[in-house]
C-alpha cells in the first residue's frame, strides 16, 4: 500500500468518505449501546432485484434488502467480514493512504482461532479468494452509496483517452492532444479529474484497444475534433465514469463501436444503461444517451433502401460464422427490455438469420482510410446509429 501527498480535491474526497463510513457504522454500535443485536440492512446485489428504468434508460435497483444479523449464523460471516472491510477502508482513509482492491484482500486476510461448543479448536479464514473480498467491497458500497472510487480505493487502469482537451489531475495539468504514440490512462478515481479547456465535438468509444492505437495514429480525434475513447474489452468503472462524466458535464454526445457480434452489442448496452453488477451505482456509471454507432448487421447486409458497407465478396472474405455461443448470446439480449426496439429487434434477427458475425478490423482492412475517414464520420453526419 503506497502514501502519497493528496493535492486538495484528494484530501476533500477524502475526509467526506471518511466521514460517510463513519456516520454509517456508527449506527452498529449504536445498536449495541443500546443493548440491540446488530445488524446491517444492506439493498440485495441480484437480478431478481434489478429493474430498468425505462424513464431513466438504465438499470436500477430494486427495493428489496437483505439484513446481515451478527446473532443469525447464517449471516454472521458475512457481517463480521462487511464490518472489517469498512474499518480497513476507514484506516486507510484517514492515513492518507490509496489502496488497490489487492491491497485490502491481503490486509483483511487472516486466520482467526476459536473453539467451537464442544471446546474443539477451530480455524477460519476471514476470507478464501480475492473474489469473496471483492463482493464485501461493493456490500460496502451499497451500504455507504459510494463507489469504491470515492474511497480512493485504486484498480488497475484499462481505459484509455486521447483528444482535443486538456485536465487537471493530481495537482498537474495534462494535454490529452500531446500524448506522442501513446494515450493518457484514465485513473482509478476518474471524479478527481477536474476538465479544462475542451475542443471537442463528441465522443467516440471504441471496444478494442488496436483499433483505438490505428485511429489514434492517423490522428482521428484532431481531424474530427473528437475525444477517443477505449475501454479495452468489457470496460472497467472508471472509463464508464469518466465517458459519463463527458456527456453529463461537457454535453458531449458519445457513440460507441464495436465488433457486429452479441457480444460487442453488450459492451455498449454496459456503457448506455449498466449492468447488472453494479445496477445500485447506474446513475453515475452509465451513460443513457450514448449511441451505437456500430458494426451493425445492416451495415453488413444492408436493409430494404440501406446499401451495406461491405461488397458480396467482401463478406465472404471477411465474415465469421457466428458460434452456438454467440446465438446464444443473442437470444439472452433479445430477452432484455432495453433491446426491445424496433432497430435493435432488427439487428438481432438478422444476426439469428445469417448466424454471421464481424469484427470491426474487417472495416480496417478496406484501408484504415475507410474506417476513419467514410465510414465512422458518415454515420455521425447521417445520424445512422442506434439508440
Amino acid at each position: 500500500m503506497s502514501s502519497v501527498p493528496s493535492d486538495k480535491v484528494d484530501v476533500e474526497a477524502r475526509r467526506r468518505a471518511a466521514k460517510v463510513i463513519h456516520e454509517k457504522f456508527r449506527k452498529v454500535l449504536d445498536d449495541i449501546l443500546k443493548g440491540k443485536p446488530p445488524k446491517l440492512v444492506i439493498p440485495k446485489r441480484t437480478l431478481a432485484n434489478t429493474r430498468f428504468d425505462p424513464e431513466k434508460g438504465i438499470l436500477v435497483m430494486g427495493e428489496d434488502v437483505i439484513e446481515r444479523e451478527l446473532l443469525n449464523m447464517g449471516e454472521a460471516r458475512r457481517f463480521m467480514q462487511t464490518i472489517l472491510m469498512a474499518s480497513i477502508i476507514y484506516q486507510a482513509l484517514i492515513e492518507n493512504e490509496y489502496p488497490t482492491i489487492r491491497d485490502l484482500y491481503y490486509r483483511g486476510k487472516h486466520t482467526i482461532v476459536y473453539r467451537d461448543l464442544r471446546g474443539r479448536k477451530r480455524e477460519e479464514n476471514t476470507w478464501e479468494e480475492q473474489a469473496e473480498s471483492d463482493s464485501v467491497i461493493r456490500d460496502v458500497e451499497v451500504y455507504t452509496g459510494m463507489l469504491r472510487e470515492d474511497m480512493l480505493i485504486l484498480s488497475k487502469e484499462k481505459g484509455k483517452v486521447v483528444g482535443r482537451m486538456k485536465i487537471r489531475s493530481g495537482g498537474d495539468t495534462i494535454d490529452l492532444s500531446k500524448m506522442g504514440h501513446g494515450a493518457y490512462a484514465i485513473e482509478s478515481t476518474p471524479d478527481l479529474i477536474e476538465f479544462l479547456d475542451v475542443d471537442a465535438e463528441f465522443v467516440l468509444v471504441v471496444e478494442k484497444d488496436a483499433v483505438f492505437q490505428q485511429l489514434h495514429r492517423v490522428k482521428f480525434w484532431d481531424k474530427y475534433k473528437a475525444l477517443l475513447v477505449t475501454g479495452a474489452g468489457q470496460p472497467d468503472r472508471a472509463t464508464r465514469r469518466f465517458v459519463r462524466r463527458l456527456n453529463e458535464e461537457l454535453k458531449l454526445p458519445v457513440y460507441i463501436l464495436t465488433d457486429s457480434d452479441p457480444y460487442g452489442w453488450y459492451i455498449y448496452s454496459v456503457f448506455k444503461v449498466g449492468s447488472i453488477q453494479l445496477s445500485y451505482e447506474s446513475m453515475r456509471l452509465a451513460t443513457p444517451k450514448a449511441r451505437f454507432l456500430g458494426v451493425s448487421m445492416t451495415d453488413i447486409f444492408g436493409w430494404k433502401g440501406k446499401k451495406p458497407y461491405l461488397t458480396e465478396r467482401e463478406r465472404r472474405n471477411f465474415i465469421i460464422k457466428a458460434k452456438d455461443l454467440d446465438i446464444r448470446r443473442a437470444r439472452e439480449l433479445m430477452k432484455y427490455s432495453w433491446f426491445q426496439t424496433p432497430r435493435w429487434r432488427r439487428e438481432l434477427k438478422i444476426f439469428l438469420q445469417k448466424k454471421a458475425k464481424l469484427e470491426i478490423e474487417a472495416l480496417a482492412s478496406k484501408g484504415l482510410k475507410f474506417l476513419a475517414d467514410k465510414y465512422i464520420p458518415e454515420k455521425i453526419q447521417t445520424g445512422d446509429w442506434i439508440e
